[in-house]
């Protein structure tokens, strides 16, 4: 299992000895540290990817997108716009995507008839984080939604879809107002296409980074050896992964999520991009997305594996 960075042999000798309970707190934990490292090392990287989904036409290319939102927003509200929902958003998701990811591995281990979760496939464990995605989604879909309407937020004003006198500064004057606006139910807007890019897009990631893992294990050594360099690479082609399988369904969730007006289904609004921007814009901010996911993800694993080693070794030892 991912994390399991204490000597194998033990765990494999003390299996039975596991609380299910502490195993789980510890993911939790550890999953947390993880969203917090994976979202403060490439947020700009990401303020460009959603600005570049939501208005294709507006940039020339990501350089021009960075620069542009720069000299025009500054360096707080213009690339690191959206931080603090940013930031909830991959703690929550990343928490809940870890704590029920050693619980989906569970399940895949007693409908296998596997007792050890180190001998557990590659796919075995991607269809594990599958599973564990659609949990985060519920997490993740309130809080990213108030993200990307930070990010596009000049954008939507140029555009003449808001009002500037209707926009907003922070966060929470977002989340008052789509509470006193649309509901509890506007905070869940863009939830379908965020679990048709989550649920197989994290297939691929886990699937990606154990089989980078494996593939980079020197004989007579164990994944779980291969030292924080080569699971920071085994992260980013977890991440590269993840977004070259699910890009188009992330362009949708963007757009639908920016949007003011009527909301429209995962079909039509896709259908509604590809006529009006055309297929391309589906890819639109692929690129930076691609060098930030690189980036974010090596943190996020390395950050969750040595937490998840410290947390095991304080409530099970190393012997």
């Amino acid at each position: 299992m991912p994390g399991e960075f204490i000597e194998s042999e033990p765990i494999a000798h003390h299996e039975s000895m596991r609380n299910h309970t502490i195993d789980t707190a510890i993911d939790l934990t550890a999953g947390t540290i993880g969203g917090i490292a994976n979202c403060l090392s490439a947020q700009p990287l990401d303020t460009v990817k959603v600005k570049m989904q939501t208005f294709p036409g507006e940039y020339k290319n990501a350089l021009n997108c960075l620069t542009q939102t720069f000299k025009k927003d500054g360096f707080t509200r213009g690339l690191y716009a959206g931080t603090v929902p940013a930031l909830v958003a991959n703690v929550a998701e990343n928490a809940v995507l870890f704590m029920f990811y050693g619980i989906c591995q569970k399940a895949v281990m007693k409908v296998a008839g596997i007792e050890k979760e180190h001998d557990l496939s590659s796919v075995q464990k991607a269809t594990a984080g599958s599973g564990a995605a659609f949990f985060a989604a519920l997490a993740l879909t309130p809080t990213e939604l108030v993200k990307c309407r930070l990010q596009a937020m000049r954008e939507m004003v140029d555009a003449g879809k808001l009002e500037k006198s209707k926009s907003f500064s922070g966060p929470f004057a977002i989340s008052k107002h789509i509470a006193k606006t649309e509901g509890l139910r506007g905070f869940f807007r863009g939830f379908v296409p965020t679990v048709a890019r989550e649920m197989p897009g994290y297939f691929f990631f886990f699937g990606a980074y154990e089989t980078s893992r494996r593939l980079m294990t020197p004989p007579g050594k164990t994944p779980d050896e291969i030292g924080p360099v080569k699971t920071v690479i085994s992260g980013g082609f977890g991440g590269i992964a993840f977004w070259t399988s699910v890009f188009p369904a992330d362009v949708v969730k963007s757009r639908a999520q920016i949007s003011s007006g009527a909301a429209l289904g995962f079909v039509q609004t896709l259908k509604l991009i590809v006529k009006e921007d055309g297929v391309k814009a589906l890819y639109k901010g692929l690129g930076p997305s691609l060098v930030r996911s690189f980036i974010a993800t090596g943190c996020l694993f390395v950050s969750y594996e040595y937490t998840k080693k410290f947390l095991e070794s304080l409530a099970y030892g190393n012997s």
